[in-house]
């Protein structure tokens, strides 16, 4: 084997050993990649990564969940209702998600139907009587790195 040859053959095992070390990382929704992560949560029309850390998911679907991002929590919903994560397992994990960051003000029936789905007391849930303004995440994909 030439010297030429051994470079290439050592460039392509060095790059599966690059992607073979992300095997942890699983993706929901549309496969994105890890550029320009920001942990700004600075409001832009445009789309944005995000990082932080998953501290719960929707226990009956998965169909949404928050995240801890820069000492502020984040509600993250899923584009289209189009994909779903893991409804318990995930909770300290950290995850990148791709889309649209937004303030919300949400509903005291969308609040309402979030505490049912987190499992909470009926008593609990009827405490809730005014909307709450949020820091919302409207993703299109998910990255979770287990």
């Amino acid at each position: 084997m030439n010297f030429r040859t051994f470079l290439s053959l050592f460039f392509i095992l060095s790059l599966i050993s690059v992607y073979s070390q992300d095997d942890q990382t699983k993706f929901y929704g549309e496969k994105f990649n890890f550029k320009n992560v920001d942990n700004s949560l600075e409001l832009s029309s445009t789309k944005v990564k995000v990082k932080g850390e998953i501290i719960s998911t929707c226990p009956m679907k998965g169909c949404w969940m928050n995240m801890l991002v820069s000492n502020d929590t984040v509600l993250v919903r899923f584009k289209d209702y189009g994909f779903f994560v893991p409804k318990q397992g995930v909770e300290g994990s950290s995850a990148i998600v791709n889309g649209f960051l937004s303030i919300d003000t949400l509903s005291v029936a969308q609040l309402r139907h979030y505490a049912e789905d987190s499992g909470k007391k009926n008593e609990e849930i009827m405490k809730i009587k005014k909307p709450k303004i949020t820091l919302s995440f409207l993703a299109d994909g998910v990255a979770i790195q287990e």
